[in-house]
């Protein structure tokens, strides 16, 4: 098999394990606190650390990672709705990398799509278990339809996290720098966690979350890639201090003050880094 057919591959695999972590996490979030939100919580991390091996893979095999999303099976009203689809779309990530497999001729490569495809079935009987579980307990969305200016600048926030978690994600497969991939991945990470902050304030407060992106920097040398993080930081830094000073609500401002300590924080971090290219 060629390269580049090998990098269309891990792609496709790529892109579906994407879309997987937001299906699932969009779930999540919708049914609040419980073990079994965090346990499908808990496998949309382990589909993130598939996607970080697809990512470099495709990186040391000269290709650009696809920050493109998968199919998705969003439909349904009910949890136990959702974990069915959860059960589907195993079933569709397990026969992709069966056939992936079969097809990839590079022993290493073939290795990392077994190890996935196990934990992938394992998912599968997780979801199936989930299912009985949502129907035993009677597990409910717990979303609203909560429209105001506070669901507005929460929505507007878990786009922004999203925006550079995939940014910066791509930034630290791309660059050579050891340190600018290291710290891109750090900042990525804490990207995250703000993600998950915004979205469970949302559902606390009576919204549903939105979880998409807008355009993300494609810059392929580091300085550039740096500048392009810097910028957005203050920019989000800016607005997240203008939102603060709007809402009315303690425990919101208190977490918009944070969020925005932490984007000085990236800026000023990747400041230093731009010094030392």
């Amino acid at each position: 098999m060629k390269n580049e057919e090998t990098i269309a591959l891990l792609n496709q695999d790529l892109e579906g394990e994407h879309g997987a972590i937001i299906q699932y996490l969009t779930h999540a979030y919708g049914m609040g606190e419980g073990e079994m939100a965090c346990e499908i919580e808990a496998i949309a991390r382990e589909e993130m650390r598939h996607l970080d091996w697809l990512a470099e893979t495709v990186v040391e095999l000269g290709g650009t990672p696809s920050l493109e999303r998968g199919s998705m099976r969003m439909g349904g009203q009910l949890v136990v709705d959702w974990m069915n689809n959860g059960v589907l779309l195993e079933e569709d990530a397990v026969a992709l990398y069966k056939e992936h497999i079969k097809r990839v001729d590079d022993p290493k490569i073939r290795r990392l799509l077994e190890r996935i495809l196990s934990d992938e079935e394992s998912h599968h009987g997780d979801f199936q278990h989930f299912v009985e579980k949502a129907q035993k307990e009677g597990a409910k969305d717990i979303r609203g339809s909560r429209q105001d200016r506070v669901a507005e600048i929460l929505n507007w926030g878990i786009e922004h996290e999203y925006t550079v978690i995939l940014q910066y994600l791509l930034h630290s497969y791309m660059s050579t720098n050891k340190d600018v991939k290291k710290e891109m991945e750090d900042q990525a990470i804490n990207e995250m966690q703000h993600l998950g902050w915004l979205a469970e304030e949302m559902v606390d407060g009576g919204g549903n979350p939105r979880i998409e992106h807008t355009e993300v920097d494609h810059s392929t040398k580091t300085a550039d890639m740096l500048r392009a993080d810097i910028r957005i930081e203050k920019q989000v830094a800016a607005e997240y201090d203008r939102a603060a000073k709007e809402v009315t609500d303690p425990g919101l401002k208190k977490l918009l003050i944070r969020l925005r300590d932490h984007e000085v924080y990236h800026a000023e971090v990747f400041n230093d880094l731009l010094k030392e290219e």
